[in-house]
């Protein structure tokens, strides 16, 4: 098991396939949808990566890496019609909410979330519209695609950023194309939820960080461009 502190995903572990080994801590990042940059960056630990998911966790107070307009404010304060034309940087920042599990299954074109309530209360799944995660010796990255959906414990499911959406394809930062390839995919997450399919099933809802792990710290350089391994 890693350790706390730095970033290990290099250290994998001897299978064949070359996963990562459970206690392992990695980067999962973004890049921006109209460069090449990263422009979010989060140090997780490995829960389970074999070829069937990549499941990590957040910890709450993970310094991470967030996007911001070039003055520094945030960007849920901008105007949507302004929000993704602005110049922008990026800022250091720290998770402050209950940690996260997030789930990716080999060659889908989106994560799974889970969130929870202060004592383990179970509050939803967010499925986050996504490029297929990029493996790399030292983490994984992804371009978000701005649409998602959030699947309630009842199992009742709704849309979520469809304005944001369908701002990304007036400025510009997805064509057509991309537009519909992403609803297919949007569609698709839909007929897992209506039917019950992983990782929905799969009783992750339950699941606890083992406690002796540490919070993973953000290497300096975060942003490097690395050679790439495999979807």
């Amino acid at each position: 098991m890693a350790d706390g502190g730095a970033v290990t995903g290099e250290a994998r572990s001897s299978g064949p396939a070359g996963y990562w080994a459970p206690g392992s801590h990695i980067l999962w990042r973004y890049r921006e949808n109209a460069g090449p940059r990263f422009h979010i960056a989060r140090p997780v630990t490995v829960v389970r990566d074999d070829e069937d998911v990549l499941a990590v966790w957040m910890a709450p107070g993970t310094q991470c890496v967030k996007p911001v307009l070039a003055d520094g404010t945030p960007l849920h304060q901008e105007p949507l019609a302004t929000r993704y034309t602005k110049p922008r940087s990026v800022q250091l920042d720290h998770w402050f909410g209950t940690g996260v599990l997030k789930l990716a299954r080999p060659g889908e074109p989106w994560s799974v979330w889970l969130f929870w309530e202060p004592g383990w209360r179970f509050k939803n799944w967010y499925v986050n519209l996504e490029e297929p995660l990029v493996r790399w010796a030292g983490g994984v990255d992804s371009e978000d695609h701005f649409l998602d959906i959030s699947v309630h414990p009842d199992r009742s499911w709704h849309w979520r950023d469809e304005d944001e959406f369908a701002q990304a394809q007036r400025d510009g930062l997805m064509d057509t194309g991309l537009a519909e390839r992403v609803r297919r995919a949007g569609l698709r997450a839909v007929e897992a939820i209506r039917s019950w399919g992983p990782p929905f099933s799969d009783n992750w809802e339950n699941w606890r960080p083992d406690p002796s792990w540490g919070v993973p710290s953000l290497p300096e350089d975060w942003d490097r461009t690395p050679a790439r391994m495999s979807s």
